[in-house]
């Protein structure tokens, strides 16, 4: 798994990768009540905007770790976006998506750079 500094996780074993927000992300957001989710087919480059959670406190963006196609949208969150709360990491995924360029894994931090990073933030 890699991250990314606005707090997206990528599964990078998996083909297609699947995208999510960090548990820290969640944790900070608060009780999730609303998610729009990209359109299934839609291009993204790394770092574009991919759609907006929305909890009882606030509302945060999510973006494109990296560049693809989106080939799969997790309709449980979009039905249920608690799930998110309860397993971020894991049922609470947001998307899939084909990856472009493999190489773009690399700019992305490992566990121990995103703990640092979120340790910071305490």
């Amino acid at each position: 798994m890699k991250f990314t500094e606005t707090h997206e996780w990528i599964n990078t074993d998996d083909k297609p990768a699947v995208i999510g927000i960090t548990n820290h992300a969640q944790t900070l957001l608060g009780d999730l009540v609303f998610i729009e989710l990209p359109e299934e087919g839609q291009t993204v480059k790394a770092g574009d905007e991919l759609g907006v959670i929305e909890s009882v406190k606030a509302a945060a963006d999510f973006y494109a770790p990296i560049t693809g196609t989106v080939i799969a949208v997790n309709h449980q969150v979009k039905d249920d976006p608690s799930l998110i709360n309860r397993d971020a990491e894991g049922d609470g995924w947001l998307l899939k998506l084909q990856v472009e360029d493999p190489s773009e894994f690399t700019s992305l931090l490992d566990e121990m750079q995103y703990n640092a990073l979120i340790s910071e933030d305490k």
